[in-house]
């Protein structure tokens, strides 16, 4: 089966490697928001964060059972997964975002646009999949790159592109433009380790409404250098991810964080028999590749449905995704029959 999405992707995210000079702590971001890195200091309270509601087992697993689609193979829902904490995102809702880098035009709709011409386009998505199935609320978030896989070797020689604390402090900025919105930071490792790079976000990653996303396609374990080939994570590391997060939910009192992990491949993810759930962790396994429906469709079960971990995520391409015909997205009610249904929805 042929995957003419791959190469796509790898160029998709590997634009901003030519952009990208040294993005330090005090730098200013490409759309003129900024804010002062003391905001971060404040109490880890804000706007967006859940309302720290119990979750009701039977409603959570009548609700799981939902989004399996009908599913009768044994496959979905996914078995013996724990009861998340209170405040649990998913699946009470489905996750709304918008994905890029303040930096790049070419990485994604989060940076294309201007803040408010942005939110004008994601409230119409959001308004899309609030008609298609209006049983379940949209939770509407920002979704941005945070550390980038760069074509430069850096100081340290990682080839990774971090992103400073004012331009992160921007996305916050933006995300309250829109009361209670979310806030996805995603690492691409390159020569790192998602090990060494989860401290960098670590002071964001304690407020309620900051939540993780990790991209295996650049995180490169054989030495490549990132866009050459494409990367892998273990679940030895997934594990370390979510160990990591479920620590700092008990320590600061949070809600359960939701985990993004980008899939396209099936050597992206290994072992994803092994991944450990977590009650204050939800994993989404998120469908990365672009193309025409039918392949996106067909990526979906090869890579998110045949190897369950606990939800699913669709990306969506503004551009990438027309190249071929029909030249068309996929729409909400057509992504509603997949099985299972995706819960978190990304738009590029």
């Amino acid at each position: 089966m042929k995957f003419p999405h791959l190469a796509g992707t790898i160029m998709l995210g590997f634009a901003a490697i030519s952009l990208f000079a040294n993005c330090n702590s005090e730098g200013k971001s490409g759309n003129g928001v900024s804010q002062s890195s003391s905001d971060t200091t404040k109490k880890k309270t804000d706007s967006a964060a859940n309302v720290m509601k119990p979750v009701d087992p039977k409603l959570y697993d009548s609700l799981v059972k939902k989004l399996a689609n009908g599913d009768t193979t044994g496959k979905w829902p996914v078995k013996n997964q724990p009861t998340p904490l209170a405040g649990a995102i998913l699946p009470f809702k489905r996750i709304v975002v918008y994905y890029g880098n303040l930096h790049s035009k070419k990485m994604g709709a989060l940076g294309e646009y201007a803040p408010k011409e942005m939110w004008q386009h994601l409230n119409t998505e959001v308004k899309r999949w609030e008609k298609a199935d209006p049983s379940t609320p949209v939770q509407v978030g920002l979704h941005y790159i945070a550390a980038v896989a760069s074509g430069t070797p850096g100081k340290d020689k990682k080839y990774i592109n971090r992103m400073g604390n004012k331009q992160i402090d921007s996305v916050l900025t933006i995300a309250k433009m829109q009361p209670n919105t979310i806030v996805f930071l995603d690492l691409q490792v390159a020569l790192s380790t998602i090990k060494a790079e989860l401290p960098h976000i670590e002071k964001y990653l304690q407020m309620p409404n900051v939540h993780l996303g990790i991209d295996p396609e650049f995180s490169m374990k054989d030495g490549s250098l990132p866009g050459k080939r494409i990367g892998t994570y273990d679940a030895v590391d997934i594990n370390y991810v979510t160990g990591y997060l479920a620590d700092l939910v008990k320590k600061y009192n949070l809600p359960p964080k939701v985990f993004v992990l980008h899939r396209f491949t099936k050597k992206m993810v290994t072992n994803a028999d092994k991944i450990k759930l977590r009650p204050e962790v939800q994993v989404v396994v998120h469908m990365d590749g672009w193309g025409e429906p039918e392949l996106k469709k067909g990526t979906y079960r090869h890579f998110v449905y045949g190897e369950p971990v606990q939800f699913t995520g669709f990306k969506l391409f503004y551009k990438n995704d027309l190249k071929k015909e029909p030249k068309r997205l996929l729409t909400p009610e057509e992504l509603l029959k997949l099985t299972p249904k995706p819960i978190y929805i990304q738009y590029q």
